[in-house]
């Protein structure tokens, strides 16, 4: 075996910990899969007093980790700080411009400034890897960056967060509305005190502009990802979709399209009804699942566990033997160089059925202005129904309906056509159909 890669690691969380647990009980099997040892030498962490299960009495603290740049016994920085901006960020820009390997979990940071940070590795000639920032220990960087390199990626779509993963799927096998369920997850420590990037799908949004940009050669456009959460989503939509033959999940979705004006992507992180015979259809719990469609190989489907001390310790370890062995290739498998810029395609003229929820005024006319609406919009209705009956006190009754085929622009001029209706008691909810 060669000389051994040192490492320094910042950020002492459960993942962090996770990853010494990892070197210390495997160190031996991941020497001989990596052709050398791999032992942490430095740690940083904001308490130094805290007791996380581990021993670090062999290891050197540094109060601020960006001293880990200049130390000549590291060769490789671990970030697991978090955050897309302050410290991970300042981190990363002096490991990498320092000469250091730089290995992350940090999927908020690379979906900003992934860019920059895959420029300053390339010119300084050091390894960026980030396989622990979307989908915990699924190796969906590496199945899709290595694995499918061959295919021209047609589409890429999955269930990029266990939180809404979980509330979606308990909801759906015990019928209790979102805000129990959220409270429960929250309980169980599926959820953070503060679930708001989670449920309003904001860090799905992070690992799909990952995931684009890698699948598609495109420069990453966290920006124009299209995101909305599961926050308003009722279980008398997860019943209506339960007999329509559908689970609702939600799903980031992409793909790139091009024409005489140049590349087009879309991006959407929403909550979409789902066959119930779709693979993804039985991913339940605090589970991530990718999908990705290739022009040769077909679909592939990775799933496992999506965060998690064990899985994320795995992914980022997993990218250190890489780097051990020296295995090098652009962040996003093409040099920043050769990414295509693309615009955000307009999801106006896409073709899709939806399924449309209202809650509205239980009275004469009520469905006759929603259909004229969606006449005039061109909209063509599959099935509708009204549930409720009429009752003294005035409570909004729930009406849904599922289109036929048609181009989404159909849909949103019905909406701006009802809005401002005094028949309607709240927005409309709308999800497409995964087709």
């Amino acid at each position: 075996m060669t000389d051994t890669l040192r490492i320094a690691l910042a950020g002492l969380g459960t993942v962090g910990a996770g990853v010494i647990r990892l070197l210390n009980e495997n160190g031996a099997l991941i020497a001989g899969r990596a052709g050398r040892p791999i032992e942490v030498v430095a740690v940083s962490a904001r308490d130094r007093a805290k007791d996380r299960g581990v021993d670090l009495s062999g290891y050197a603290w540094e109060d601020d980790m960006t001293a880990f740049a200049a130390r000549d016994d590291v060769d490789v920085v671990v970030e697991l700080v978090g955050g897309s901006d302050g410290p991970a960020l300042a981190l990363a820009r002096k490991a990498l411009g320092g000469g250091k390997g730089f290995v992350t979990a940090n999927k908020a940071m690379v979906a900003h400034h992934g860019l920059e940070l895959a420029s300053l590795a390339e010119s300084s000639g050091t390894p960026l890897r980030y396989e622990a920032a979307v989908a915990g220990g699924i190796p969906a960087i590496k199945g899709l960056g290595e694995g499918a390199a061959a295919n021209r990626v047609e589409r890429i779509y999955g269930i990029l967060n266990g939180t809404c993963n979980y509330v979606l799927s308990e909801m759906e096998s015990t019928g209790r509305d979102f805000g129990d369920v959220l409270a429960e997850a929250q309980s169980l420590g599926y959820a953070e005190a503060d679930p708001t990037f989670d449920i309003e799908g904001v860090d799905a949004a992070h690992k799909l502009s990952i995931l684009a940009a890698l699948a598609f050669g495109t420069k990453l456009d966290f920006d124009a990802v299209d995101v909305s959460g599961i926050s308003r989503i009722r279980a008398a939509d997860i019943a209506q979709a339960r007999a329509l033959g559908y689970v609702i999940r939600l799903l980031g979705l992409a793909d790139c399209a091009a024409d005489e004006s140049g590349r087009h992507l879309f991006q959407r992180v929403a909550p979409y009804l789902v066959p119930a015979d779709h693979p993804l259809a039985g991913v339940t719990g605090p589970t991530n699942a990718v999908v990705g469609e290739g022009n040769f190989v077909g679909r592939l489907l990775f799933e496992g566990a999506g965060a998690g001390d064990g899985p994320t310790a795995s992914a980022v370890v997993a990218d250190l033997i890489d780097i051990a062995r020296g295995n090098s290739q652009p962040p996003f498998s093409l040099p920043v160089s050769a990414l295509e810029e693309s615009a955000p395609a307009d999801p106006g003229g896409r073709l899709s059925r939806a399924y449309i929820r209202m809650m509205v005024a239980d009275r004469p006319g009520v469905l006759a202005e929603i259909t004229a609406a969606m006449r005039d919009a061109g909209v063509s209705i599959e099935s509708l129904i009204q549930q409720g009956q009429r009752e003294e006190d005035g409570k909004p009754v729930l009406v849904a309906m599922v289109t036929h085929d048609g181009p989404e622009a159909g849909v949103t001029k019905a909406l701006a056509l009802l809005e401002g209706s005094s028949n309607l008691a709240e927005e409309p909810l709308v999800m497409r159909l995964l087709g």
